[in-house]
């Protein structure tokens, strides 16, 4: 995708202070998203979604109907990740586009060995999907994320609006301020797609080899990586 109209990153910068200026820390979802469309339009404007659940890109695509959803196919994903990606493209007013990385997981395992998630996650997660989703983003003016603050604790302190200068541009998190409890009651009272795996203890679902099953009372993300002192793929620093 492409921006020829794209603002010079001083202007987003500007924006995005101007933002986290405007909105509470504790700003609704629906708030939050009517100030990127006062401020932004289509196609400058896209969502990324790891198909967990259908809430963030309900709730854009209310507002902002055909908007791009990005998801980053890394080739490791469980099946109902993938069949919750199917029926999101099938159900909302997105566009959901596959981010792929430049090599299969064949090619991959040929050129650095099999299973490079095992030995160096960090590596994996960084060739199948920062850099992906850091070519797919440069035409973007600003993206929204679902990361929420009780995910855990590298998350605890996540603004609404920031300048996003790992990827380069505004990065807007409506739903920062929501519980989990709230994403699934908003998933069931609007219909709206969930991933299965969300009932079968994984709170938080990330490629297949690298996630397990929560336990009650476990920090939400406890099951991605585990094992390892890595708790995040690089995506939201």
């Amino acid at each position: 995708m492409t921006t020829a109209t794209k603002r010079s990153t001083e202007e987003l910068k500007a924006l995005a202070a101007a933002g986290a200026a405007e909105l509470d820390w504790n700003a609704s979802a629906a708030d939050i998203i009517a100030w990127v469309v006062r401020n932004f339009e289509l196609p400058a404007i896209t969502v990324a979604c790891s198909m967990a659940d259908a809430v963030l890109p309900a709730l854009v695509a209310d507002q902002i109907p055909g908007v791009d959803v990005l998801f980053l196919e890394t080739g490791y994903h469980f099946k109902e990740t993938y069949q919750t990606r199917d029926e999101v493209a099938a159900n909302l007013r997105v566009n959901v586009v596959d981010v792929l990385p430049e090599r299969t997981v064949e090619e991959q395992d040929s050129l650095l060995g099999k299973d490079l998630f095992a030995r160096d996650p960090g590596k994996c997660c960084a060739l199948r999907k920062v850099e992906p989703l850091r070519r797919s983003l440069a035409g973007y003016e600003v993206w929204f994320t679902g990361v929420r603050r009780d995910e855990g604790p590298t998350r605890t302190n996540t603004p609404v609006v920031t300048w996003d200068e790992s990827f380069g541009l505004v990065k807007v998190n409506p739903m920062v301020d929501w519980s989990f409890d709230q994403l699934v009651e908003y998933s069931e009272d609007n219909i709206l797609p969930v991933n299965p795996l969300l009932s079968q203890g994984y709170p938080s679902i990330g490629c297949q080899p690298c996630t397990r099953k929560v336990a009650p009372g476990e920090d939400p993300r406890a099951g991605r990586w585990a094992g390892t002192d890595k708790t995040e793929c690089g995506l939201h620093t």
